[in-house]
């Protein structure tokens, strides 16, 4: 294969993954507009300012923008051919990553155990489908990324594995984009409103 050809590949396979990160906006999106249309109908039962704890989500924000700092540094470590340090900051993203799942599972734990679940009202179906389907992308980002370690560790900072971490990084940065819109809308919007 030709350097054109390969060239061709590659923004074509970028072009791709943008084109998969847009529907996910779509997707999140919907669940925002549902969320926002069923905020209110708690048919008698809690509301956010009833339920939530902002000095937990702040935690979690926290956690989760710091993921997003070290997954940075590790996309830079790796287009310099640090394999080591790339591995470090891929490493503590995918810890804190899974720090930030373990709380928001436990925060669905403690709402379901306390008789709060999505099957309640409208508002908590809206709000556990929404930030749901974050965490459901949260575990794909840490499968993929524990992937991409074994793959470095294996094969080294190649081409292809420094364009697959590079996806991963847009992928992962875009999760903590779509958690800032969840943290104003759900959580501070649902404790001022």
């Amino acid at each position: 294969m030709s350097t054109q050809e390969r060239q061709a590949a590659e923004s074509k396979t970028l072009f791709g993954f943008w084109v998969y990160l847009m529907t996910d906006c779509v997707l999140f999106a919907s669940l925002f507009a549902t969320f926002a249309v069923l905020r209110f109908n708690t048919n008698g039962g809690p509301t956010g300012e009833d339920l939530f704890n902002l000095s937990f989500v702040f935690k979690e924000t926290f956690i989760l923008l710091t993921s997003s700092f070290a997954c940075g540094l590790g996309i830079l470590a790796a287009r310099q051919g640090n394999k080591r340090l790339c591995l470090s900051m891929f490493g503590l993203t995918f810890a804190l990553g899974l720090a930030f799942l373990g709380l928001e599972l436990h925060e669905f734990n403690k709402l379901y155990n306390d008789g709060d679940s999505w099957r309640r009202s409208g508002f908590l179906s809206a709000f556990f489908t929404l930030v749901g389907t974050h965490g459901a992308h949260i575990t794909a980002g840490l499968i993929w990324m524990g992937t991409m370690m074994l793959r470095v560790v294996q094969q080294g900072l190649t081409t292809n594995n420094i364009k697959r971490l590079t996806m991963l990084s847009l992928f992962w940065h875009f999760l903590d984009i779509v958690w800032i819109f969840i943290f104003t809308v759900v959580y501070l919007m649902g404790l001022v409103l």
